[in-house]
């Protein structure tokens, strides 16, 4: 039998985003992607939950002596991150709190490191029963092996690697979707790179833009 794709795929009323420490320090240290395109990446999914009305919550360690890396901080300024102590973010009750009030089961998470602050709330969340999906380039580890590691180790323990722009690409899933299209194209010419401005050379060449469907 098929599988239930409603079930399976990623909507805006079914998930909600965690985004754990982007902050200047950590990516000071990445060294399993390029910093600025985890950055961009990060910046991506939280416009894209913006677009879409998808709950967010995003974390930080010290933030006395590191902020939000500055262009996730501005996209996210609605937001008040949560800033912890603990490695493992799901050990602080106020995050599993808030995940909780959701309602939703399943949970998007990226963040820094993934070896570390990445996979620990990953596992737990896991555990709790969560379906979870880790965005992979918008994590990144002190080396690649580490973040290869991690992201091999959550996977077999159940989580759903994903990419960021399949996810911006599932919550759209169709173009005829006028009240989130124009916004969506827009982020994708931004932030997408060759790939967006194909994207974007395409909607020309259909004649998709606002007002044409």
């Amino acid at each position: 039998m098929p599988a239930n794709l409603a079930k399976t795929l990623l909507s805006p009323d079914n998930h909600s985003l965690l985004m754990i420490d982007h902050q200047y320090l950590q990516m000071l240290t990445i060294r399993s992607h390029d910093a600025s395109e985890v950055i961009n990446h990060a910046v991506a999914l939280v416009e894209a939950a913006a677009i879409f009305e998808v709950p967010l919550l995003t974390t930080t360690a010290f933030k006395e002596r590191q902020g939000l890396v500055a262009p996730l901080a501005e996209a996210s300024k609605a937001v008040k991150p949560i800033d912890r102590t603990t490695l493992n973010s799901w050990e602080d009750p106020r995050i599993v709190d808030w995940v909780e009030k959701t309602g939703r089961k399943k949970l998007v998470i990226a963040g820094q490191w993934t070896e570390v602050c990445v996979a620990m709330p990953v596992l737990s969340a896991l555990d709790a029963g969560y379906e979870v999906y880790v965005v992979t380039d918008a994590c990144g580890g002190a080396s690649r092996e580490a973040h290869d590691m991690a992201v091999k180790r959550m996977v077999q323990a159940g989580a759903r690697p994903i990419t960021t722009w399949v996810y911006v690409s599932e919550l759209q899933r169709d173009w005829a979707r006028a009240a989130t299209a124009e916004k969506v194209t827009k982020l994708f010419a931004q932030r997408g790179g060759a790939f967006g401005q194909g994207l974007l050379w395409e909607w020309d060449l259909l004649d998709l833009k606002e007002g044409t469907r």
